[in-house]
């Protein structure tokens, strides 16, 4: 340990590294959805802790980096436990997984981020129409058990440790 927390910009070049040879469904660099996600994230008036939990979304669950390394990475509880709330678990029904993200302070505003990317019709456009129907239904289907339709977000979407975000 090096005695301080990761910083942001630590843990965006850790989250860079450790994604650098994926891509995504359309076949961009995966690193661009992670950029997304942080970027959306901050304009959404989230906090450091969410900012850094937005690059390490994916991490666990697209097997860029293991468990043990976050579970010993110098980052505060909260962040571990946003980016852990955000990991979709194997076989996981999504009424699970949206409760724990519900039940997690900080974690929906990093998965409404999450969301808005994934569901980009610009990100969409470039799919089969068949997989761009699937995920579409798929990305509405969590949104609504999360809260999300209509034009406003739940109150408690951001971290309420920042009540200024609100």
């Amino acid at each position: 340990m090096t005695g301080h927390d990761l910083s942001v910009s630590e843990v965006e070049a850790i989250a860079r590294e450790a994604h650098a040879r994926q891509t995504d469904k359309a076949g961009r660099p995966y690193v661009e959805h992670l950029a997304a996600v942080a970027r959306g994230v901050r304009v959404r008036g989230g906090d450091d802790g969410q900012i850094a939990a937005a690059w390490l979304h994916d991490a666990i669950e697209d097997a860029a980096l293991p468990a043990e390394w976050l579970a010993a990475a110098a980052l505060p509880q909260e962040v571990k436990d946003m980016v852990l709330a955000v990991t979709k678990r194997p076989g996981e029904e999504l009424s699970s997984y949206t409760a724990r993200i519900l039940a997690t302070p900080g974690a929906l505003l990093v998965k409404e981020a999450d969301l808005a990317h994934n569901a980009d019709p610009a990100r969409l456009a470039v799919l089969d129409a068949a997989t761009r129907t699937r995920l579409t239904a798929k990305y509405a289907q969590v949104r609504e058990l999360l809260g999300l339709t209509g034009g406003e977000s739940p109150p408690d979407r951001k971290n309420p440790a920042n009540p200024e975000t609100r």
